[in-house]
């Protein structure tokens, strides 16, 4: 049984997730909620992922339910990989996601402050400048069976460490021939105590700070200080960094600062199908297996936005999932159902066949084309209703009929009878095949005259309805199918001897062209749809043209019969 406590005043009753009751804890011993700080803050050398909406959605939903303050903080400490196009598209991201920072900071703000703090370590006797290179570090520094060895560099006097220290700063020393490292512990049972990296030498040029620095700070030097500089109440990070909650505690404890924030952590989001590293995302994007950061197979939220998913799905994906201490992979049709919730409450409906094949209705007059009432949208009594032209010859989706039916069909099969979508009851006469194929070409039908408007035929009940668009005035628009990028579950962690990228699957987007409702046309980039009885789709602004608009499958109904077929 979860326990029911007491929330924000306002807020609802519920379960607390355990960041809910440490923050409630600390405000009813007396943090006011205008002290009550959070922040999120990634590194711009990529674009954010879905597993980076989870972060946002914990950091600024705390701050929001508990009347406190959130940041938005680059970690902008290594400047080769990092650009300002990556700081641009993460502000893009955290605005669609519906969040607003209360201040926009940056790592490289506090370059000085992190410079001068670090002299006082020197001076201090907690910090030393060391000669070994990077594999001698690695080597020195042991394992989890072994202790690690001091440096020879480790008993280096205070005058001297400050003299290098200002040579580093001064580009007197080469790229990467000395480092600044904390002085701990080589014995600790942590590894991350064994006297870490706090600066390296690197001569890239910064986004925001040009060439004024050839030091740069590392992230766990960086990192902690700078939630202590702004404020930060509460420092929230994923699992994978409580290892080094030893070492941000030891850096603030030496600053000797009067106030510190604390570091708390959750479990990351694991997702079904898809890679959550932003090195393998890089790889995708770099190799060209996907079309940029941007593709609607990538879990960035750049892609998912571009495949037409909206922001309040995500939010509520995150809410259901809720936080944890224990990492688990979360189930793809999680997200996905909250996607079709969605969409299902805003999209207006029509008609779209992806794999056409024609019905010609033998018994309707030839030159009569007569407008059928459709309803936009079930869920939006607002939504009001359209008309769409129905006529002797319409297109209609080659799955719904079948030669040999399987028992409890209910679509198209010889001599057997479906109502078409806010249309007549038809019953099938006749199926034309390609004499060397054997392809469905064409299916002649009747339609009883009397079953308009719903009706039921008299002394028949008919239970099938599938859908259509006719045939002389349908828009021939493209569509891309997209599907999970990835065949295996769990990408990230692929067989022995195999890389990630052997799993990904080639039909993972799918070029075709919808006939489709002559209104489709018409629409415009970032509209949504659902095609009624197939999927919700996207006009693709990256993709569309004045003359036609491109569409993308955000998501695809939830078929039980596919399901059925595919089980059997």
């Amino acid at each position: 049984m979860s326990e029911l406590t007491e929330r924000p005043e306002g807020q609802e009753h519920r379960s607390l997730s355990f960041l809910e009751k440490i923050v409630q804890k600390d405000v009813s011993e007396g943090l006011s909620p205008e002290r009550l700080r959070f922040r999120f803050p990634p590194e711009p050398n990529g674009y954010l992922h879905i597993g980076h909406a989870k972060a946002i959605c914990v950091s600024f939903g705390l701050a929001g339910e508990f009347g406190g303050h959130c940041n938005l903080r680059f970690d902008d400490t290594n400047p080769a990989k990092e650009e300002q196009r990556f700081v641009d598209s993460i502000q893009e991201d955290v605005k669609w996601l519906g969040f607003e920072w209360d201040q926009l900071c940056f790592a490289s703000d506090y370059f000085g402050q992190l410079y001068d703090w670090a002299v006082q370590l020197i001076r201090q006797g907690d910090a030393y400048v060391c000669d070994l290179d990077g594999e001698e570090v690695r080597k020195h520094r042991g394992t989890l069976s072994e202790p690690g060895v001091d440096s020879p560099f480790r008993t280096r006097s205070v005058e001297e460490n400050l003299e290098l220290f200002a040579g580093m700063r001064s580009g007197e020393f080469s790229d990467g021939s000395r480092t600044l490292r904390a002085k701990i512990d080589m014995q600790s049972a942590h590894i991350v105590m064994r006297d870490p990296v706090m600066y390296r030498i690197q001569r890239s040029h910064h986004h925001r700070t040009g060439d004024d620095w050839c030091l740069y700070p590392t992230y766990d030097w960086a990192h902690g200080q700078g939630d202590a500089i702004e404020g930060v109440t509460h420092s929230l990070c994923s699992l994978e960094f409580r290892n080094h909650r030893p070492l941000y505690d030891w850096f603030l404890q030496k600053i000797g600062l009067e106030e510190v924030p604390s570091q708390t952590e959750f479990a990351r989001l694991n997702l079904q199908f898809t890679v959550m590293s932003k090195r393998r995302l890089r790889t995708l994007v770099e190799d060209g297996h996907v079309d940029g950061w941007d593709d609607p197979r990538m879990p960035t939220l750049a892609g998912l936005r571009r495949r037409g998913v909206t922001p309040e799905a995500i939010r509520a994906f995150m809410k259901t999932i809720g936080v944890s201490k224990v990492n688990s992979m979360i189930d793809l049709t999680v997200l996905e159902n909250h996607i079709r919730d969605h969409l299902n409450k805003m999209t207006q409906r029509r008609m779209a066949v992806l794999d056409p094949v024609k019905m010609v209705i033998e018994n309707f007059p030839e030159d009569l084309q007569e407008m059928m009432e459709a309803v936009n949208n079930p869920e939006d009594p607002d939504a009001g209703m359209r008309q769409i032209p129905f006529e002797r010859e319409v297109w209609i989706d080659r799955d719904d009929f079948r030669m040999d039916p399987p028992r409890k069909w209910r679509r198209l099969a010889p001599d057997a009878e479906v109502r078409l979508r806010y249309g007549y009851c038809v019953k099938v006469k006749e199926v034309i095949t390609d004499p060397d194929s054997g392809e469905v070409t064409e299916i002649r039908c009747d339609y009883d005259p009397e079953t308009s408007k719903g009706r039921q035929p008299e002394g028949r009940k008919v239970r099938g309805i599938i859908h259509w668009v006719p045939a002389s005035c349908a828009a021939k628009l493209p569509v891309t199918l997209y599907s999970p990028l990835f065949s295996i579950e769990n990408p990230d962690d692929p067989p022995e001897g195999q890389e990630f990228t052997d799993f990904i699957d080639p039909g993972s987007r799918v070029e075709t062209t919808a006939f489709c409702e002559p209104a489709l046309a018409q629409a415009a980039g970032g509209d949504r749809f659902q095609f009624e009885r197939v999927g919700y789709f996207h006009v693709d602004p990256a993709r569309s043209s004045e003359e036609s608009p491109h569409f993308v499958r955000i998501a695809a109904l939830r078929d039980s019969w596919a399901k059925k077929e595919k089980n059997s």
